[in-house]
Protein backbone atom coordinates (compact mmCIF):
# COMPACT_ATOMS: atom_id res chain seq x y z
CA UNK A 1 0.00 0.00 0.00
CA UNK A 2 2.76 2.55 0.87
CA UNK A 3 4.53 1.97 -2.54
CA UNK A 4 1.56 2.35 -4.80
CA UNK A 5 0.27 5.52 -2.48
CA UNK A 6 3.31 7.17 -2.72
CA UNK A 7 3.27 6.86 -6.75
CA UNK A 8 -0.35 8.10 -6.62
CA UNK A 9 0.80 10.95 -4.91
CA UNK A 10 2.30 11.86 -8.25
CA UNK A 11 -0.52 12.06 -10.36
CA UNK A 12 -3.67 12.71 -7.24
CA UNK A 13 -3.57 15.06 -4.26
CA UNK A 14 -2.92 12.77 -1.31
CA UNK A 15 -6.67 13.06 0.30
CA UNK A 16 -8.44 12.97 -3.12
CA UNK A 17 -6.43 9.63 -3.56
CA UNK A 18 -7.69 8.77 -0.34
CA UNK A 19 -11.30 9.84 -0.96
CA UNK A 20 -11.06 7.79 -4.36
CA UNK A 21 -9.65 4.71 -2.01
CA UNK A 22 -12.25 4.89 0.27
CA UNK A 23 -15.09 5.43 -1.99
CA UNK A 24 -14.47 2.16 -4.17
CA UNK A 25 -13.54 0.11 -0.91
CA UNK A 26 -17.03 1.16 0.45
CA UNK A 27 -19.06 0.10 -2.54
CA UNK A 28 -16.94 -3.31 -2.52
CA UNK A 29 -17.83 -3.96 0.92
CA UNK A 30 -21.52 -2.89 0.17
CA UNK A 31 -21.99 -4.94 -2.49
CA UNK A 32 -20.80 -8.23 -0.80
CA UNK A 33 -23.00 -7.27 2.38
CA UNK A 34 -26.01 -7.04 0.01
CA UNK A 35 -25.45 -10.25 -1.67
CA UNK A 36 -24.91 -11.99 1.81
CA UNK A 37 -27.81 -10.52 3.00
CA UNK A 38 -29.91 -11.62 -0.28
CA UNK A 39 -28.82 -15.50 0.09
CA UNK A 40 -29.85 -15.10 3.67
CA UNK A 41 -33.42 -15.75 5.23
CA UNK A 42 -32.50 -12.83 7.51
CA UNK A 43 -30.25 -10.35 7.20
CA UNK A 44 -27.69 -12.48 10.10
CA UNK A 45 -24.23 -10.32 8.47
CA UNK A 46 -26.18 -6.52 9.88
CA UNK A 47 -27.44 -4.53 7.08
CA UNK A 48 -31.15 -3.21 8.06
CA UNK A 49 -30.78 -5.46 11.46
CA UNK A 50 -28.55 -2.14 13.02
CA UNK A 51 -29.98 -0.67 15.82
CA UNK A 52 -31.20 2.93 15.52
CA UNK A 53 -28.74 3.65 18.36
CA UNK A 54 -25.86 2.36 16.86
CA UNK A 55 -25.94 4.60 13.86
CA UNK A 56 -23.74 7.07 16.11
CA UNK A 57 -21.29 4.35 16.77
CA UNK A 58 -20.34 3.67 13.19
CA UNK A 59 -20.55 7.59 12.05
CA UNK A 60 -17.85 7.73 14.72
CA UNK A 61 -15.76 4.99 13.51
CA UNK A 62 -16.33 7.07 9.86
CA UNK A 63 -14.70 10.02 11.43
CA UNK A 64 -11.50 7.58 12.73
CA UNK A 65 -11.55 6.26 9.82
CA UNK A 66 -11.21 9.97 7.63
CA UNK A 67 -8.81 11.05 10.38
CA UNK A 68 -6.34 8.07 9.64
CA UNK A 69 -6.64 8.08 5.83
CA UNK A 70 -6.00 11.89 5.57
CA UNK A 71 -3.18 12.40 7.94
CA UNK A 72 -1.43 9.24 7.20
CA UNK A 73 -1.92 9.96 3.25
CA UNK A 74 -0.60 13.37 3.53
CA UNK A 75 1.95 12.74 6.27
CA UNK A 76 3.02 9.73 3.80
CA UNK A 77 3.39 12.10 0.86
CA UNK A 78 5.83 14.59 3.07
CA UNK A 79 7.79 12.22 4.61
CA UNK A 80 10.56 9.36 3.54
CA UNK A 81 10.03 5.50 3.91
CA UNK A 82 12.12 5.69 7.72
CA UNK A 83 10.10 8.68 9.24
CA UNK A 84 7.08 6.53 7.45
CA UNK A 85 7.89 3.41 9.75
CA UNK A 86 6.92 5.68 12.65
CA UNK A 87 3.48 4.43 11.68
CA UNK A 88 4.30 0.35 11.99
CA UNK A 89 5.63 0.97 14.84
CA UNK A 90 3.65 3.43 16.74
CA UNK A 91 0.32 2.05 15.93
CA UNK A 92 0.36 -1.22 18.40
CA UNK A 93 1.76 0.66 21.13
CA UNK A 94 -1.62 3.30 20.88
CA UNK A 95 -3.85 0.02 20.54
CA UNK A 96 -2.29 -2.00 23.28
CA UNK A 97 -2.79 1.26 26.12
CA UNK A 98 -6.45 2.67 24.35
CA UNK A 99 -7.29 -0.92 24.43
CA UNK A 100 -6.66 -0.93 28.05
CA UNK A 101 -7.93 2.28 28.63
CA UNK A 102 -11.48 2.20 27.35
CA UNK A 103 -12.00 -1.60 26.73
CA UNK A 104 -10.58 -2.67 29.78
CA UNK A 105 -8.39 -5.33 28.17
CA UNK A 106 -5.62 -6.77 30.87
CA UNK A 107 -1.55 -6.01 29.22
CA UNK A 108 -0.29 -8.94 31.42
CA UNK A 109 3.52 -9.34 31.38
CA UNK A 110 3.34 -11.89 29.00
CA UNK A 111 1.41 -9.50 26.27
CA UNK A 112 3.75 -6.50 27.15
CA UNK A 113 7.07 -8.34 26.65
CA UNK A 114 5.52 -10.03 23.41
CA UNK A 115 4.51 -6.76 22.22
CA UNK A 116 7.97 -5.53 23.48
CA UNK A 117 9.75 -8.90 21.46
CA UNK A 118 7.83 -7.97 18.55
CA UNK A 119 8.97 -3.88 18.49
CA UNK A 120 12.02 -4.84 18.65
CA UNK A 121 12.14 -7.05 15.91
CA UNK A 122 10.41 -4.70 13.53
CA UNK A 123 12.91 -1.69 14.39
CA UNK A 124 16.09 -3.78 14.24
CA UNK A 125 14.54 -5.02 10.23
CA UNK A 126 13.83 -0.81 9.63
CA UNK A 127 17.14 -0.13 11.01
CA UNK A 128 18.51 -2.54 8.27
CA UNK A 129 16.64 -0.88 5.63
CA UNK A 130 16.48 2.32 6.00
CA UNK A 131 18.40 5.43 7.88
CA UNK A 132 16.15 5.64 10.66
CA UNK A 133 18.71 8.36 12.05
CA UNK A 134 17.70 10.68 9.78
CA UNK A 135 13.79 10.61 11.50
CA UNK A 136 14.18 13.51 13.55
CA UNK A 137 16.15 15.70 10.65
CA UNK A 138 13.14 15.29 8.56
CA UNK A 139 9.42 16.82 7.97
CA UNK A 140 8.04 17.76 11.21
CA UNK A 141 4.56 18.16 10.25
CA UNK A 142 4.70 14.67 8.19
CA UNK A 143 6.16 13.31 10.96
CA UNK A 144 3.26 14.98 13.42
CA UNK A 145 0.58 13.59 11.32
CA UNK A 146 1.76 9.89 11.03
CA UNK A 147 1.31 10.19 14.94
CA UNK A 148 -1.95 11.45 14.68
CA UNK A 149 -2.42 8.48 12.04
CA UNK A 150 -1.13 6.04 14.15
CA UNK A 151 -3.67 7.38 16.89
CA UNK A 152 -6.66 7.35 14.81
CA UNK A 153 -6.17 3.97 13.78
CA UNK A 154 -5.91 2.93 17.26
CA UNK A 155 -8.44 4.81 17.66
CA UNK A 156 -10.38 2.63 14.46
CA UNK A 157 -9.67 -1.07 15.96
CA UNK A 158 -10.68 0.17 19.71
CA UNK A 159 -14.05 2.25 19.27
CA UNK A 160 -15.23 -0.66 16.35
CA UNK A 161 -14.31 -4.11 18.16
CA UNK A 162 -18.07 -3.41 20.32
CA UNK A 163 -19.65 -3.03 16.87
CA UNK A 164 -17.70 -6.02 15.44
CA UNK A 165 -18.85 -8.13 18.51
CA UNK A 166 -22.14 -6.79 18.06
CA UNK A 167 -22.91 -7.39 14.76
CA UNK A 168 -20.17 -8.64 12.26
CA UNK A 169 -16.86 -7.61 10.86
CA UNK A 170 -18.41 -7.06 7.31
CA UNK A 171 -21.33 -4.67 8.61
CA UNK A 172 -18.85 -2.88 11.34
CA UNK A 173 -16.09 -2.67 7.95
CA UNK A 174 -18.66 -1.63 5.75
CA UNK A 175 -20.73 0.72 7.21
CA UNK A 176 -17.55 2.40 8.75
CA UNK A 177 -15.72 2.80 5.66
CA UNK A 178 -19.17 4.35 4.01
CA UNK A 179 -19.56 6.88 6.54
CA UNK A 180 -15.88 8.23 5.64
CA UNK A 181 -16.93 8.85 2.51
CA UNK A 182 -18.64 11.97 2.52
CA UNK A 183 -16.12 13.52 4.83
CA UNK A 184 -13.19 12.76 2.75
CA UNK A 185 -14.99 14.03 0.17
CA UNK A 186 -15.23 17.19 1.75
CA UNK A 187 -11.91 17.53 2.53
CA UNK A 188 -11.01 16.53 -1.13
CA UNK A 189 -13.22 18.91 -2.59
CA UNK A 190 -10.81 21.81 -0.11
CA UNK A 191 -7.95 20.11 -1.50
CA UNK A 192 -8.74 20.76 -4.78
CA UNK A 193 -9.98 24.20 -4.69
CA UNK A 194 -6.69 24.82 -2.71
CA UNK A 195 -4.56 23.32 -5.95
CA UNK A 196 -6.71 25.92 -8.66
CA UNK A 197 -9.32 23.05 -9.47
CA UNK A 198 -12.65 23.46 -9.58
CA UNK A 199 -15.79 21.14 -9.48
CA UNK A 200 -15.85 19.15 -12.14
CA UNK A 201 -12.84 20.51 -13.33
CA UNK A 202 -10.49 17.87 -13.01
CA UNK A 203 -8.88 16.56 -15.93
CA UNK A 204 -8.27 12.73 -17.23
CA UNK A 205 -4.92 13.80 -18.47
CA UNK A 206 -2.38 16.10 -17.44
CA UNK A 207 -1.22 16.75 -13.92
CA UNK A 208 -3.68 14.04 -12.75
CA UNK A 209 -4.17 11.10 -14.70
CA UNK A 210 -7.36 9.67 -13.54
CA UNK A 211 -7.70 8.24 -17.05
CA UNK A 212 -4.82 6.49 -17.62
CA UNK A 213 -4.52 2.63 -16.58
CA UNK A 214 -1.51 2.58 -14.25
CA UNK A 215 -3.33 5.12 -11.97
CA UNK A 216 -6.69 3.54 -12.67
CA UNK A 217 -5.08 0.08 -11.45
CA UNK A 218 -3.29 1.91 -8.47
CA UNK A 219 -7.03 3.35 -6.94
CA UNK A 220 -8.88 -0.33 -7.69
CA UNK A 221 -5.62 -1.78 -5.51
CA UNK A 222 -6.23 1.15 -3.10
CA UNK A 223 -9.92 0.26 -2.56
CA UNK A 224 -10.19 -2.85 -3.29
CA UNK A 225 -6.92 -5.21 -1.58
CA UNK A 226 -5.71 -2.38 0.97
CA UNK A 227 -9.16 -0.82 2.02
CA UNK A 228 -12.30 -3.55 1.79
CA UNK A 229 -10.37 -6.71 1.67
CA UNK A 230 -7.78 -5.57 4.45
CA UNK A 231 -10.19 -3.61 7.13
CA UNK A 232 -12.64 -6.49 6.89
CA UNK A 233 -10.04 -8.93 7.73
CA UNK A 234 -8.76 -6.83 10.58
CA UNK A 235 -11.95 -6.22 11.57
CA UNK A 236 -12.51 -10.03 11.36
CA UNK A 237 -9.79 -10.59 13.96
CA UNK A 238 -11.39 -8.32 16.52
CA UNK A 239 -14.39 -10.93 16.85
CA UNK A 240 -12.18 -13.40 18.45
CA UNK A 241 -9.03 -11.74 19.96
CA UNK A 242 -8.54 -8.49 21.85
CA UNK A 243 -7.83 -5.83 20.01
CA UNK A 244 -4.14 -5.47 21.97
CA UNK A 245 -2.88 -9.39 20.21
CA UNK A 246 -4.64 -7.92 16.92
CA UNK A 247 -2.62 -4.64 16.96
CA UNK A 248 0.92 -6.95 17.52
CA UNK A 249 0.19 -8.27 13.65
CA UNK A 250 0.70 -4.80 12.64
CA UNK A 251 4.95 -5.30 13.23
CA UNK A 252 5.19 -7.67 10.61
CA UNK A 253 4.54 -5.49 7.90
CA UNK A 254 8.20 -3.89 7.33
CA UNK A 255 8.66 -7.50 7.45
CA UNK A 256 6.66 -8.73 4.71
CA UNK A 257 7.40 -5.74 3.01
CA UNK A 258 11.12 -6.27 2.75
CA UNK A 259 10.65 -9.65 2.00
CA UNK A 260 7.96 -9.03 -1.21
CA UNK A 261 10.67 -6.69 -2.00
CA UNK A 262 13.51 -8.58 -2.09
CA UNK A 263 11.26 -11.41 -4.23
CA UNK A 264 9.69 -9.15 -6.61
CA UNK A 265 12.10 -6.20 -6.70
CA UNK A 266 15.27 -7.88 -6.64
CA UNK A 267 15.55 -5.14 -3.20
CA UNK A 268 18.54 -5.70 -0.74
CA UNK A 269 17.62 -7.53 2.61
CA UNK A 270 19.34 -5.34 5.88
CA UNK A 271 21.48 -7.10 7.43
CA UNK A 272 19.02 -7.21 10.21
CA UNK A 273 16.67 -8.74 8.82
CA UNK A 274 16.66 -12.39 9.54
CA UNK A 275 17.39 -11.52 13.52
CA UNK A 276 14.32 -8.55 13.33
CA UNK A 277 12.01 -11.07 11.44
CA UNK A 278 12.52 -13.69 14.27
CA UNK A 279 12.54 -11.17 16.81
CA UNK A 280 9.01 -10.19 15.65
CA UNK A 281 7.73 -13.68 15.08
CA UNK A 282 8.41 -14.37 18.40
CA UNK A 283 6.37 -11.53 19.77
CA UNK A 284 3.64 -11.99 17.57
CA UNK A 285 3.95 -15.66 18.65
CA UNK A 286 4.54 -14.77 22.39
CA UNK A 287 1.04 -12.45 21.94
CA UNK A 288 -1.15 -14.97 20.36
CA UNK A 289 -0.84 -17.75 23.07
CA UNK A 290 -1.89 -15.60 25.56
CA UNK A 291 -5.21 -16.76 27.56
CA UNK A 292 -8.38 -15.28 25.17
CA UNK A 293 -9.97 -12.48 27.21
CA UNK A 294 -13.75 -12.25 26.61
CA UNK A 295 -14.59 -10.49 23.93
CA UNK A 296 -19.15 -9.27 24.54
CA UNK A 297 -20.04 -6.35 23.84
CA UNK A 298 -19.37 -4.89 27.88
Amino acid sequence: MYVVSKWGFSVIPPVTLGFLRVALGGAALLAVLRVGEARASTATDGGSSVAREDWPGFVALGGWVTLTIATQFLGTDLTNASQGSLLTVLTPVFTVALGAAVLGERVTRTKAVGVALAGVGTVVVLAGQYDLGGIPAGNVLGVALLLVASVAWAGFTVWGAPLVRRYSALTAATYSTLASVPMLGALSVVELAALGYGLGDVPLDGPMLLGSGPTLLAVAYLGLASTAAAWYLWYTGLEYVSAGTVAVFFFAQPVVGAALGAVFLDERLGPGFALGGALMAAGVWTVSRVRAEPVGDD
